[in-house]
């Protein structure tokens, strides 16, 4: 199969240059996420970055708490500020693999950064959830791993879907220092 060619600016055309009946929808169009799709962006297992972090330091790793069968670390591409993992160290894809201890960890875990991120960030809510396989969306497909998107009422806003702009108002390197120092000391 060969791949298409990308898509330039001159290849643009506004909408009512096309075919087609006008309705009252709005539509987004993303050419450019065919070739994510179409390529995938899954790394080797030997390239696993969840299973790479922990062999590093906190620091460098973004790690914010670690425990015997899972960690915290701040995801490297934020939705918003204080956007965190919880992994299990072992390299394991998806949520009915993992074992029991495991997922009690995680689920530990996952309180303790709702906790934290409240006392941090004055969060509001939280978006939590996985993504189970590349085909429902999975970053890193091969490597379970738990979302937590700390919210706030005053974060919508129209910047990613018409200015592909996220307004993060933290450096990771800071927010992962009072992630950690506000983490609970066993």
């Amino acid at each position: 199969m060969q791949m298409p060619m990308p898509m330039t600016d001159a290849d643009l055309r506004a909408a009512s240059d096309l075919p087609g009946v006008p309705d009252e929808f709005q539509r987004l169009w993303t050419p450019h996420r065919l070739a994510y799709i179409q390529n995938g962006q899954q790394p080797h297992h030997d390239d696993c970055p969840f299973c790479l972090a922990p062999g590093k330091s906190d620091e460098d790793g973004l790690i914010v708490a670690r425990g015997k069968y899972a960690y915290v670390l701040l995801n490297l591409y934020p939705y918003n500020s204080g956007h965190l993992l919880v992994c299990p160290y072992r390299h394991v894809a998806l949520y009915d693999e993992a074992t029991a201890q495991e997922i009690a960890e995680i689920g530990s875990l996952t309180q303790t950064a709702m906790r934290v991120l409240k006392e941090v960030s004055n969060s509001h809510g939280f978006n939590i959830g996985m993504n189970q396989g590349q085909l429902a969306g999975a970053g890193i497909a091969d490597h379970l791993h738990q979302h937590i998107v700390p919210r706030w009422a005053t974060d919508s806003n129209f910047f990613p879907i018409i200015a592909k702009t996220k307004a993060i108002t933290a450096l990771l390197g800071d927010v992962r220092v009072s992630i950690a120092n506000a983490w609970p000391k066993n």
